[in-house]
């Protein structure tokens, strides 16, 4: 198993982990959940502020180029993990590549706009509670790390062949946090302003830079290159490389 993916089952387990703790918290104390409202942020300290700080310290490291530690499919961005093929580029293939793959990734944001609504109606209705929308939050940070090891719904759409390679790699603070957005506040605003920024960031790379985003012209994203070894779904190498072991 690969260093990356050792990573990223011990944050799994953390997130798990921090998502029960925030239910035990909703359960027991309430209180704590008074900072998500307008400018309590800065009134008294909450557990909250260190998930809070943790959040923005991992959209942080979307939007800056660090070579260790940090899995190629969010990091495509830049420049320096760009290896181009050795032979020309085929940028007619590549253009039919960026709108092919642009029209999935929009449907994907079509349908997350559509959920997102839905928990607003039911929000403003007074079905789901202040808190129970920062839960689902959390339950969407869980479940981001289940995209990535163990299955992703969004794959059916997009036909990408694994993460590293995945088209809305950095989407999914956007996606996470979305459901803040109802609730106002520095906390909430915060993160969603950032995440906004983390999106905005990758949009402008892939249209500015596209070739550092197709596996047939960036040399880094090919199979024979890979050593984040995070999709044993979907990798037929890594899975021949687990059956040989």
């Amino acid at each position: 198993m690969s260093a990356i993916r050792k990573r990223y089952w011990f944050r799994l387990a953390g997130r798990c982990i921090v998502f029960a703790a925030c239910v035990a918290l909703a359960a027991l104390r309430p209180d704590f959940f008074d900072v998500l409202g307008g400018l309590r942020f800065f009134e008294h300290f909450s557990p909250l502020h260190l998930l809070w700080a943790i959040w923005v310290i991992d959209m942080i490291a979307q939007i800056v180029p660090i070579r260790k530690k940090i899995p190629l499919g969010s990091q495509k961005l830049f420049a320096n993990r760009f290896e181009p093929i050795r032979e020309k580029i085929n940028y007619e293939a590549m253009k039919q590549y960026i709108v092919s793959t642009t029209k999935a990734a929009y449907k994907v944001m079509l349908l997350w706009c559509a959920l997102i609504a839905v928990i607003g109606v039911l929000y403003f209705t007074g079905v789901l509670p202040r808190i129970a929308l920062f839960l689902i939050s959390v339950l969407f940070y869980v479940c981001d790390l289940i995209c990535v090891l163990i299955w992703c719904p969004f794959r059916l759409i997009m036909k990408n062949r694994c993460c590293t390679t995945c088209r809305i790699f950095n989407w999914d603070h956007l996606m996470m946090f979305s459901p803040l957005i109802f609730l106002g506040g520095f906390f909430c605003l915060s993160l969603v302003a950032l995440s906004i920024l983390v999106w905005l960031v990758w949009e402008l790379c892939f249209m500015m830079y596209p070739e550092r985003f197709w596996d047939h012209s960036n040399a880094a994203l090919q199979c024979s290159a890979c050593t984040d070894k995070l999709c044993t779904q979907y990798c037929r190498k890594l899975r021949a490389e687990e059956r040989g072991g």
